[in-house]
């Protein structure tokens, strides 16, 4: 196939990439910052379509992130690839901080409902043995999890999904106006540049 890969990539390596990129993290950050800002859409349907994509990182709904933030830009006139890129604002480098600060403050708008149970649930999932159970022990692991866990992990994260949401639509619209503003200039230089070029040609 024209301009295929000559050795396909594996899926293991397919996921190391999508974990951890090839390029370092900065260049990484500018390839996805200026693929969204070159999209052919709205200013407003890109900055929704990146606060989507960032509201859903603050989920602990892992494999759930992409459908997350496409259903939220649906609802808020967002762009579907900004939304993709926006869950780029997850990653390994900010998951730690998401999942620390959604679970603190997931606990305290519980009042420490989360908190009471937790004894109980751990002694429940000692018991679970995920190798011997198979998908039952899996989704039982689960279910033991969403008290302690999970369900404080999701209703804090989303005040913050929303507020850092806010925050990336503020600074990509601000981002995008400034960016289409420079390549509409460019045009214009260039449209003049090759209009005084036609001028200058002698006439036959």
């Amino acid at each position: 196939m024209l301009f295929g890969r000559k050795n396909p990539i594996s899926w293991s390596e397919k996921i190391r990439i999508s974990l951890w990129p090839r390029r370092s993290w900065t260049r990484s950050a500018k390839y996805v910052s200026k693929r969204v800002l070159r999209l052919t859409a709205s200013p407003h349907a890109i900055s929704a379509g990146v606060a989507a994509g960032v509201f859903a990182s603050f989920t602990p709904l892992l494999g759930l992130h992409f459908i997350i933030a496409f259903i939220v830009a649906y609802i808020i006139a967002g762009n579907f690839l900004a939304a993709a890129s926006g869950t780029f604002f997850g990653n390994p480098l900010t998951f730690p901080f998401i999942w620390t600060s959604t679970y603190k403050l997931g606990n305290f708008i519980l009042s420490g409902e989360s908190l009471e149970n937790e004894d109980v649930t751990t002694s429940e999932l000692e018991d679970v043995n995920l190798m011997d159970n198979g998908i039952s022990g899996i989704w039982d692991a689960i279910i033991g999890l969403w008290e302690p866990v999970l369900k404080p992990m999701l209703i804090g994260g989303i005040p913050l999904g929303i507020c850092f949401g806010i925050i990336g639509y503020i600074l990509t619209r601000w981002s995008a106006g400034i960016f289409h503003k420079a390549r509409r200039k460019r045009i214009a230089m260039k449209a003049q540049k090759a209009a005084s070029n036609a001028k200058s040609l002698p006439s036959k």
